[in-house]
């Protein structure tokens, strides 16, 4: 038999999956991978039981049940002012990994290049390769991860297809500003260039902040997929449904792809989420929920050594351990899972090459007690 030519020759088990394997070898507490350890509103599950007695049990329309994109169409123009068509422009997707994922088969061809931002979803740079394009990092350094845009300007060549941005971003904890958003339209006007904007943690920002999407800028919107996921909406994410907008032109594109990939997604669940998108205060309460997380685990570190950086959105947060350890990244992350029970993430794992900043990101998406016997193992952390 001829030799397998892989796809993804360099690419091996997912830093995520390493982490939470080694927790539970050693018993520890896993706040590494991004999945909640509490259970999504009762109400919202007996929906689902409602809408499978109702028998909703079918495949759905590939585009997605139609009363869910309407909820989304009214929820998307009530919190941000912006129009989407229930019809044209939102599709339904298996998580939203997979609408990242169709939205780079939608635009990408063999030598395409595209322009993403390290540290960054791990998912990015493989779905590139998988369709031929070349990934072009930027890399963002800690403490602030600014954008330096003249290096993305940099980059840009007659075969920049797309560029992938990521806010609030997962793992820095940052959020893109209006300025940003203008510097990124000036580059790419003019450009046949599309832009990625992965959103799934749009509700999840702090301190009185509002997020700010792609779709804001009204020059960008125009050649925009916006990605979101009600798996973090709603604390779901064995569930997988996501949803993509885009303008009409650019959603029927995604939809040819779309309907070969997944074809339709979880119906019951549709129905019951079109059902829940009622009760905003859901959603809209979102940030202030896991900012009383945050701020919990803000306050319990501040009695380890380790150091927080600012954290913006999401519900991850990044730690430096240099007053503890010099050890490389992911060896101090296994040494922290081992010796003292408690897995998080190296930063490192985020770049295309490794880059030692000795930080590690922390999931704060816990119960409370959770959160709490993880600051107390990690403030016996004196060294390593």
């Amino acid at each position: 038999m001829s030799a397998f030519r892989s796809k993804l020759p360099n690419t091996a088990i997912s830093i995520f999956t390493q982490m939470s394997q080694l927790a539970i070898q050693h018993h520890a507490i896993n706040l590494s991978q991004g999945f909640p350890d509490f259970d999504c509103s009762p109400r919202l599950i007996s929906m689902v039981e409602r809408a499978m007695q109702a028998g909703h049990n079918q495949y759905a329309p590939m585009a997605g049940v139609i009363a869910l994109r309407e909820q989304i169409s009214a929820k998307v123009e009530a919190v941000a002012g912006i129009y989407y068509h229930p019809e044209t422009e939102i599709t339904i997707t298996a998580g939203a990994t997979q609408a990242l994922f169709t939205a780079i088969a939608t635009v990408i061809h063999p030598g395409d290049e595209v322009i993403l931002f390290e540290p960054a979803y791990d998912a990015y740079a493989p779905s590139v390769r998988v369709f031929g394009g070349i990934p072009k990092p930027v890399t963002l350094r800690a403490p602030d991860f600014a954008i330096d845009w003249r290096a993305v300007e940099g980059l840009m060549t007659p075969k920049t297809r797309l560029i992938i941005i990521n806010s609030p971003n997962n793992p820095t904890a940052r959020v893109l500003t209006d300025a940003d958003y203008e510097q990124l339209a000036r580059i790419i006007r003019d450009q046949h260039c599309y832009v990625l904007s992965d959103e799934v943690y749009e509700h999840i920002v702090y301190d009185g902040a509002t997020h700010r999407s792609a779709a804001h800028h009204a020059e960008l919107r125009e050649h925009t997929f916006i990605v979101a996921s009600f798996g973090k909406l709603y604390h779901t994410t064995g569930w997988k449904v996501g949803y993509c907008l885009a303008p009409a032109a650019l959603m029927a594109e995604f939809r040819k792809v779309h309907q070969f990939n997944v074809f339709s997604v979880n119906t019951p669940v549709q129905y019951a989420l079109a059902d829940f998108l009622g009760y905003r205060d859901e959603y809209l309460g979102l940030g202030a929920f896991f900012q009383q997380k945050r701020n919990l685990m803000l306050a319990a570190l501040a009695a380890t050594r380790f150091r927080v950086l600012s954290c913006q959105g999401t519900y991850f947060l990044l730690a430096d351990y240099s007053a503890i350890s010099d050890l490389p990244e992911h060896v101090f992350c296994q040494e922290l899972t081992t010796q003292h029970r408690v897995a998080t993430i190296p930063i490192s794992s985020f770049y295309h090459k490794e880059i030692n900043q000795q930080l590690v990101r922390i999931c704060f998406a816990k119960q409370s007690e959770t959160l709490e016997q993880a600051a107390e193992r990690l403030a016996r952390v004196s060294e390593l």
